[in-house]
């Protein structure tokens, strides 16, 4: 089949995948759709939150982009300003409270998933700041990391195996002594995987707890969008070279967001959150922020590294008679990494607390900030507990 084909049949079939969702279209123009969009992202303050910046340097010489918020920090201060613009006073938001955990000598770090950067973690950070250090970073070619210097000279598209390797390097360089708990959500909580599956001995030594939330550690080619899978296998025999072609035109790629926005709205909502009419319009909107931030080629760059994943094995770094306490968290209603990924990860690690929360979708930590907050909470004050002699 000629390419032009391909890409012919990958936008019928992309074009019924995304036809249940046109019906969310609203009964207004156009113009005053964008109004509301801008006015949405003007009064939230989601993602405003910053801490101290710092960069890590990737083995092929990218850098990392990381944020530290240290005990110290003033939980309610003002945020730093945020790409090189001016900052005032970002309140906590009210509706997430602070967790309630001691302060430890422990280093919280924060890996965000595919599509998206740092500040996914926002109703997490709202609640944590001033009270645990942590660190939130950008993947490579993600949020302000640099664009993959590996990718940008040789054209190779990214490995999961080379996320864990950057995990490592943000390691090395924001927590380089004391226990440290791991956090990760979708693509996160493979670079975790990865880590653990290439470096077993720092997880030995070094990590003090896990959380897995809404990830997988392998068969990624089963998983059907809640779609027939004879029409999943055909997009996705295809979708590489469509990606790759969209990426190679990246302006009509921008064009096309802007001119089908209520329809891409409607899939983002479709594939982030499990009841999206019971979400905030502010944090769904945010939610389409971050996936417009990052680029079609980056995307493309990304996409082939999940048919490969296979981290089952890489688990058992996280078990065993020593293992640290464990968190595995997924919405009931999540379609892109499906509960039954989270439930084999559990299996696999015998004395991980497992959560499925009913009704929530893939950005569960979006949706439900205050029952992820709650496990992470606990999962804080079960590692600290744990640690306590070596702290």
């Amino acid at each position: 089949m000629s390419r032009s084909r391909r890409v012919g049949v990958a936008g019928l079939a992309l074009g019924a995948v995304a036809a249940p969702v046109s019906v969310d279209r609203l009964p207004v123009s156009r113009a005053v759709r964008r109004q509301a969009r801008l006015a949405l992202d003007a009064a939230g303050p989601y993602g405003s939150l910053r801490g101290t910046p710092g960069t890590a340097v990737a083995e092929d010489g990218t850098g990392l982009y990381f944020e530290t918020d240290e005990i110290d920090a003033a939980a309610d201060g003002p945020a730093r300003p945020a790409d090189d613009k001016a900052g005032g006073p970002v309140p906590r938001p009210v509706d997430v409270p602070p967790v309630d955990v001691p302060a430890p000598a422990v280093t919280v770090v924060f890996s965000h998933g595919y599509c998206l950067h740092q500040d996914v973690w926002h109703f997490q950070r709202a609640a944590l700041r001033g009270v645990v250090r942590a660190v939130y970073w950008d993947q490579r070619s993600h949020g302000r990391s640099r664009r993959g210097r590996a990718q940008r000279e040789s054209g190779r598209p990214v490995t999961i195996e080379e996320l864990g390797r950057d995990l490592k390097a943000v390691l090395d360089a924001a927590v380089p002594e004391g226990p440290v708990v791991l956090v990760g959500h979708s693509m996160g909580g493979m670079t975790m995987m990865a880590l653990a599956e290439q470096f077993p001995a720092y997880v030995a030594e070094r990590v003090a707890g896990a959380a897995f939330l809404s990830t997988s550690a392998g068969n990624l080619a089963d998983v059907t969008y809640g779609f027939p899978a004879p029409a999943v296998r055909a997009v996705r025999r295809v979708l590489p070279d469509v990606l790759r072609l969209l990426g190679s035109r990246p302006g009509l790629v921008d064009l096309g967001r802007r001119a089908a926005g209520d329809l891409y709205a409607g899939l983002v909502r479709r594939y982030s959150f499990g009841a999206p009419g019971d979400v905030d319009p502010g944090v769904t909107r945010f939610a389409e922020r971050l996936i417009e931030s990052v680029p079609v080629d980056v995307v493309a760059e990304f996409y082939p590294a999940f048919g490969p994943h296979d981290k089952a094995r890489a688990l058992a770094a996280f078990g065993g008679p020593a293992a640290p306490p464990v968190l595995v968290l997924a919405g009931e209603r999540d379609e892109i990494t499906p509960a039954a990924h989270s439930e084999r990860i559990a299996a696999a690690l015998p004395g991980a607390e497992l959560a499925l929360l009913p009704g929530a979708g893939h950005l569960v930590l979006l949706e439900a900030p205050h029952e992820v907050n709650e496990r992470l909470a606990r999962l804080l004050a079960r590692s600290i507990q744990s640690h306590e002699p070596a702290l």
